[in-house]
């Protein structure tokens, strides 16, 4: 199997399994970012825990870059290219960080009552290690292609968009 870039959801009915699961999940191959989220009984719904591998990495290193291209200018240089660049990175995190939102927002139907549901982006040369994850923790899977959802994410804006247009 070529490696498939998926969202892979974990299911859990009781929300209280998914606390393990999200701290072995962090160690899977090819993990980009995994979101925990819980549903109480009562239907109040809570994003409980996220974690994003390579987090601050943009910031840090277009700061440094930013730094080395500030040299030509002295001390100050330095110090202001390192400002623009980390600016820039944080611009890019924070973009990436809103689309992630969108999309718990689109899975948070999925949630059960009394349950929790984890959302793990990754590629993936095999499904066995999430699968077996789920397996030891009770939780069902689910995998849409990043690409497809994507596209849903971006449906479900437009049209909420349209909707507050109107």
């Amino acid at each position: 199997m070529s490696d498939q870039h998926n969202v892979v959801l974990l299911t859990f009915p009781d929300a209280a399994a998914w606390r393990p699961a999200f701290d072995e999940a962090q160690h899977l191959p090819g993990l980009r970012m995994v979101a925990a989220m819980e549903r109480s009984a009562d239907g109040l719904l809570e994003v409980a825990d996220t974690f994003t591998r390579g987090a601050g990495v943009a910031t840090v290193g277009s700061g440094v870059l930013g730094g080395l291209i500030g040299l030509l200018g002295g001390p100050v240089g330095v110090l202001l290219g390192f400002a623009a660049g980390a600016a820039l990175g944080n611009a890019a995190e924070e973009h990436q960080a809103s689309e992630g939102g969108a999309g718990l927002i689109m899975l948070s139907p999925r949630v059960p009552d009394g349950g929790a549901l984890l959302a793990v982006e990754l590629r993936e040369s095999s499904p066995a290690p999430a699968d077996e994850l789920a397996a030891r923790h009770g939780a069902s899977v689910e995998r849409i292609d990043t690409r497809e959802f994507a596209e849903r994410v971006r449906a479900a804006e437009q049209k909420a968009d349209d909707a507050g247009a109107s």
